[in-house]
């Protein structure tokens, strides 16, 4: 069915697939040599025999360390030759050894683990560290703008994404029956363990250490969606500053007014050096973590943008910290949501490529807009079955990325039925496959469908109509 032209995303492995070595464009050049030239040519010569002689028994030349000629008159060609080499041949050692020892730390034979091989393959890309990448020009301009404000803010990027439930959940007082707790909603390698779902969970780790003006930024993982603007991995920035001025404060009213004005001074100063004057809305939210909560949105494009959600921090977690006299505010943002604003990326697949032709459009301190490479046809495959009891549409979302990669680059619901008579509810996936670097063929759709649907009656205990 649906045998349209097959276009869709690469598999997992290909994320790491470098592209083949460029061709040397022209012919080298010949020159007239000078006297200099001339004369260096004639030592050369001199020492023919001897060069010669190392060519054939390079050992020698490690017997009295130094290099072989091969080497030596690369000169300054070795590092490109050997960038080169590294292009062709893949990751390096070190890479693969550090690909090695995350899945070492995430994938367990537990039924307390729901990590899959495609997202320990995520894990240490570091995105956010890496020189001209959008996620990286965001997070200079961002940090930068606070240090201008206040020198003394720290800057955290680095620190590890393995938390445990209480850093992530219970400490910043999200209840027991949240949604994001849930094994359909979270990546745990253990009862106790998992990969964060927010840079919050690093919060109160930094205030008990002593830090109370931070940026945090790192790479967090959620069981989500699939479309274009979510993705199972992505970036978020978290701030915290504790105000020194409203320290022993106990006028809530007072402190609390303090704390909201310094909050939206910083922020709305921050959208003003990104986006540049804008027009700003400050909206009324719900954050268990903060009270009271705000969200802040944007005029961009003719139409409004939710930016970021932030508040004042809620006193309880400061007093779990020992910190029981301070104020503070804390805010939060995804750096995928501004960059495909500021650089007018449509896809957030995009992000996580090796495509060069993605990667050399960036430099680092400018918003340069994305300009597209290639459009390659989707092919559309249809799939419906009647759902089980304990159904979570999360999970058939983790099976498509697990059989398919980033070849999927939708998933949606296009038909429900329900049945009285049997009890039984039905819905009808679209599943779009489509690629950013080829044209996929129907036989390779078709593989992957068949696969799905293998896979969903298997693992899902679905009934396939």
């Amino acid at each position: 069915p649906n045998n349209t032209p097959a276009g869709s995303h690469q598999p997992p492995d290909a994320l790491h697939r470098h592209p083949a070595r460029p061709s040397v464009p022209g012919a080298p050049r010949i020159h007239r040599p000078t006297a200099t030239q001339a004369s260096g040519s004639a030592t050369m010569t001199k020492f023919l025999p001897v060069l010669l002689a190392l060519a054939v028994a390079p050992s020698l030349c490690t017997a009295f360390g130094f290099a072989p000629p091969a080497v030596a008159l690369r000169g300054a060609r070795a590092p490109v030759a050997t960038a080169r080499r590294a292009a062709r041949l893949g990751p390096t050692c070190s890479t693969a050894e550090k690909k090695a020892d995350w899945s070492s730390k995430l994938l367990k034979d537990s039924p307390d683990n729901n990590v899959t091989p495609y997202i320990a393959n995520l894990v240490g890309r570091d995105l956010h560290l890496l020189p001209a990448h959008p996620l990286h020009i965001i997070k200079e301009k961002i940090e930068a703008y606070f240090k201008s404000r206040d020198a003394s803010f720290e800057c955290k990027d680095s620190l590890d994404p393995i938390v445990t439930s209480t850093q992530c959940f219970d400490d910043l007082l999200i209840p027991e029956d949240h949604q994001s707790r849930r094994f359909s909603d979270t990546y745990y390698i253990s009862k106790n363990d998992l990969l964060r779902t927010h840079t919050s969970a690093h919060q109160t780790e930094l205030l008990r250490s002593g830090s109370t003006k931070f940026l945090c930024t790192g790479d967090v993982y959620r069981r989500d969606e699939i479309d274009s603007s979510h993705y199972p991995a992505f970036h978020q920035m978290e701030g915290v500053k504790i105000l020194d001025e409203c320290k022993g404060m106990e006028n809530r009213e007072e402190w609390e007014a303090m704390c909201v004005a310094d909050l939206k001074s910083y922020l709305e100063g921050m959208i003003d050096e990104i986006f540049g004057p804008v027009e700003k809305r400050w909206v009324d939210a719900y954050f268990p973590f903060t009270t009271p909560s705000l969200e802040l949105e944007i005029y961009f494009n003719d139409d409004w943008l939710e930016v970021l959600g932030c508040g004042v921090i809620q006193q309880p977690i400061l007093e779990k910290c020992g910190m029981d006299d301070s104020h503070g505010w804390a805010f939060g943002l995804g750096l995928e949501r501004l960059a495909m604003v500021l650089f007018d990326i449509p896809d957030i697949r995009l992000f996580w490529t090796d495509d060069k032709r993605f990667l050399k459009q960036f430099k680092d301190g400018e918003i340069t807009k994305f300009k597209p490479y290639s459009k390659y046809p989707p092919c559309y495959k249809d799939i419906a079955f009647w759902l089980p009891e304990d159904w979570e549409e999360n999970n058939f979302a983790e099976l498509v990325r697990n059989v398919a990669g980033d070849i999927v680059e939708s998933v949606s619901v296009i038909d429900k039925f329900d049945n009285p008579k049997k009890g039984k509810t039905s819905h009808c996936y679209r599943i779009n496959y489509r690629a950013m670097d080829r044209s996929l063929t129907n036989e390779e759709v078709d593989a992957l469908q068949e696969s799905v649907r293998e896979k969903a009656t298997k693992e899902l205990k679905v009934e396939l109509r």
